[in-house]
């Protein structure tokens, strides 16, 4: 039996405050736990009419308060950002609240437009060169460990300091975060959701083949973060997820927008290139019943040769949500 967990993006609905959905994924995540998930990420943007979880580090405390057992992280934070050693920080503060459960999913992408991104940091783009070196020191720092010989900052650490630490990801959809995982021996994991699948093999095969066993983690770890959706019904899955493609053609020219009700994108006029790209995402889709997804999921782990899947998924309703979440646990044997 593979494992199942959960990325949740805090999606603003349209006809609704954008504040909802901070709360609906705070909610979410109980809601999973419950369920028999094994970990719920949340991820980071901003500037993003669509995707309002600009925070990460806080919607995870939040979660820790309102969770016993799932494991808890970023999926994630967008270090180019940030200082290595304040992230370290906050994370040692996470792991204090909740011991032992908390993930810290690292990101090169700036989860945003240029233009927010340099307002978020001038120097993201020397910090994004950085990359790999800045990773390096926030393992050391997050993990309680020295930092390299002769390095600048030599003797500080982030506190507090506890009998666990975070457990530090590698988030990509491209061979260069899979590089950098293996030289690093951190777990792996490919958001395929971004990419339709394209690269995940090629992506995993470099990850594994060239992995260097660390004393945290001796054997590569991966895991698969896909979107997918369940219904009662396939033709209730096909009504709910043209609330998501709609959003993705939309975004596709360049307008930004809460995820709108599948009963507003049914009376849409699509043009025909917009139809052919619906079609297109529809072809790909991983939707259907609770047993459809399930039997979809379990294959595809084991195409890619891994025990967890993670499931991203987008709906107008927080009921619809947590309904395709039920159904899946439900089939795939949690609940």
């Amino acid at each position: 039996m593979f494992k199942l967990s959960v990325l949740d993006q805090s999606t603003a609905a349209a006809g609704l405050p954008e504040d909802q959905a901070i709360r609906d994924t705070i909610e979410l995540a109980k809601f999973c736990e419950a369920l028999g998930y094994h970990r719920f990420w949340v991820s980071e943007h901003h500037c993003h009419p669509t995707i309002v979880g600009s925070a990460p580090e806080i919607m995870i405390a939040a979660i820790a308060q309102v969770t016993e057992r799932i494991r808890i992280g970023s999926a994630g934070v967008m270090l180019p950002h940030y200082a290595p050693l304040k992230v370290a920080e906050q994370f040692r503060v996470l792991d204090a609240i909740a011991p032992g459960r908390i993930d810290l999913g690292l990101g090169r992408a700036p989860g945003s437009d240029g233009k927010t991104a340099y307002a978020l940091n001038p120097n993201a783009n020397i910090d994004a060169e950085n990359f790999p070196a800045n990773v390096r020191d926030l393992i050391a720092w997050v993990s309680g460990q020295p930092l390299v010989d002769g390095h600048p900052h030599q003797g500080l650490g982030a506190h507090p300091q506890s009998a666990s630490s975070p457990d530090v990801w590698m988030l990509g959809t491209s061979d260069f975060g899979a590089q950098l995982a293996a030289h690093l021996g951190v777990p792996y994991s490919f958001a395929h959701f971004i990419t339709d699948g394209m690269g995940v093999e090629r992506a995993l095969d470099i990850y594994r083949q060239n992995y260097r066993p660390s004393e945290r983690h001796p054997t590569p770890e991966a895991n698969v973060c896909v979107w997918a959706l369940a219904a009662q019904t396939e033709a209730d899955a096909e009504f709910l997820f043209s609330s998501r493609a709609y959003c993705k053609i939309t975004r596709d020219q360049g307008d930004l927008r809460p995820i709108e009700a599948p009963r507003a994108v049914k009376d849409y006029d699509f043009s025909r290139t917009q139809q052919i790209r619906y079609d297109q995402l529809r072809e790909t889709a991983l939707i259907g019943s609770g047993d459809q997804v399930a039997d979809k999921l379990r294959a595809l782990a084991d195409r890619y040769d891994i025990d967890e899947v993670v499931v991203l998924t987008w709906t107008h309703e927080q009921a619809d949500r947590r309904r395709s979440y039920e159904l899946l646990a439900q089939a795939s044997g949690l609940a």
